[in-house]
């Protein structure tokens, strides 16, 4: 090993996360090293939200355009798969890495290609790909963000059947004639959205009782019915027993004794931490768990170790992980300058309070689903006093504008005793782009009362949110 290199930061992973870590500290004028093991972007930029949405988007386009007058008798044939798949590699730049590299590059971050692990306190021993090896030391931090993986089920000889995961899903050069979804979350459910209209027969298998669970129940049972009206089979309070595959043919047996049989299988069944190999046991943490850390993405109990992002299992989605990764990356930057009390306070500048209160999430389903904050269970779980306000999304004008024969529906979740909103949930094409207003007003805490002051213009599917207030008052 050469001699130690110093800088003011190491950060570990050079996805979104460890990106915006980097670009922070460097804007703060610490020397900042960035290790990679794999591709410069991460998980979301080669293998998640990038593929994922370019394979979605043709499949939303399309059911817009079909329900919208005029436009009905020229999309009525199949997606043209070679030019979705064509743009997917696009959109992924082929899986290389250039850009990504050249915009480290750009900000003056130092990138290190190869295994990094952590070698005691504030050190991080690298490995490149030729087996040579650095150690780097961190005078301020070390930064965590090596994400999450696909975690597959416990069964007997599921390697032998070669199950996708969500990296294969949103990866894969070809059209499955038959493919099994194990999994009701929103990776299950985007891909079975994706891949049932490029021309799959899509089965979801979903242990639980409906989609979605972790958005309001009705965002699920709408999802649902769309998948089932485009031709999927979608079986709640179903596990699978076993797996085999013969051939190009894999054999699925679920609960109740039915076989299903099909040409992939993909597990969409939850997350890992990628902490199993990264020396944690060098600073008295265990291999392979979730980094416990303060609202400052700190690891608890260090003074100098942080992870951020999916690593600390407080929101795993990409958006949250560049929220923390500004939050932490202020933090660090506050703490090496010697600032003596950081902005702890409710959403001050040095806590990632937006993690407790006010996560926002779009699930690019058709219809799409699309929430922020608590559900009415949640909120009613944490003690707060509530009210949920219900509204037909299809009763705004610009909804029926927007297609034909608009189905959604929208949720606030109102704070009784301070009268903000907690949560906000729609489900109906297009539903998307309401989000940010309404993360805007969890976020703000805006009064009820003020709410009524921001005039939705006419006639755009955001008058619902004049709906939700009025039948808040007459309630």
């Amino acid at each position: 090993m050469t001699e130690a290199i110093a800088y003011d930061v190491v950060v570990l992973g050079a996805g979104p996360t460890g990106e915006n870590v980097a670009d922070r500290t460097r804007a703060a004028g610490l020397s900042t090293a960035v290790v990679e093991s794999e591709l410069v972007g991460g998980e979301c930029s080669f293998w998640a939200c990038m593929p994922s949405k370019a394979l979605l988007r043709p499949v939303i386009a399309r059911a817009d355009a079909r329900r919208t007058p005029g436009l009905r008798g020229a999309v009525q044939g199949p997606l043209d798969t070679p030019a979705v798949l064509a743009h997917r590699d696009e959109e992924t730049a082929h899986w290389k890495d250039d850009g990504q590299v050249a915009w480290l590059d750009g900000i003056g971050a130092q990138l290190y290609r190869g295994r990094g692990r952590l070698d005691g306190p504030r050190r991080v021993a690298v490995t490149a790909p030729d087996g040579t090896e650095q150690l780097l030391t961190a005078r301020h931090a070390v930064a965590v963000c090596t994400g999450s993986r696909a975690v597959l089920p416990d069964l007997p000889g599921l390697d032998k059947v070669r199950p996708w995961t969500s990296r294969e899903a949103t990866s894969a050069d070809h059209v499955p004639g038959r493919l099994v979804v194990v999994g009701g979350g929103v990776v299950g459910v985007e891909m079975a959205t994706a891949w049932q209209a490029l021309g799959s027969q899509v089965t979801v298998l979903v242990r639980g009782g409906g989609l979605l669970p972790r958005m309001e129940p009705f965002a699920g049972e709408l999802v649902a019915g769309a998948l089932k009206e485009a031709g999927a089979d979608v079986r709640t309070g179903t596990s699978v027993t076993a797996v085999t595959r013969d051939g190009s043919t894999i054999t699925v047996e679920v609960s109740g004794g039915d076989r299903i049989e099909a040409d992939e299988i993909l597990f969409a069944t939850g997350r890992a931490p990628r902490t199993d190999d990264l020396g944690l046991e060098t600073v008295g943490l265990e291999p392979g768990s979730w980094l416990t850390v303060d609202d400052s993405c700190r690891v608890e109990g260090s003074s100098w170790l942080y992870g951020v992002g999916d690593v600390n299992h407080r929101a795993l989605l990409t958006h949250q992980g560049k929220y923390q990764a500004r939050i932490a990356g202020a933090a660090i930057a506050a703490r090496a300058q010697g600032v003596p009390l950081l902005e702890t306070d409710r959403w001050g500048a040095h806590v990632a309070t937006a993690d407790h209160a006010a996560v926002p999430q779009v699930v690019f389903t058709d219809p799409e689903a699309a929430a922020v904050g608590l559900s009415l269970a949640e909120a009613e779980r944490a003690g707060h006093r509530v009210r949920a306000v219900d509204q037909d999304i299809a009763a705004v004008a610009g909804a029926g504008l927007y297609v034909d024969g608009y189905r959604g529906r929208a949720r606030i979740v109102v704070d009784l005793d301070r009268e903000v909103l907690l949560g906000a949930t729609f489900v109906g094409p297009g539903v998307g782009e309401l989000v940010h207003s309404a993360t805007i007003a969890v976020a703000g805490e805006v009064p009820i009362d003020r709410l009524w002051h921001a005039v939705p213009s006419y006639p755009t599917i955001s008058e619902v949110w004049l709906r939700l207030l009025e039948a808040y008052r007459d309630a």
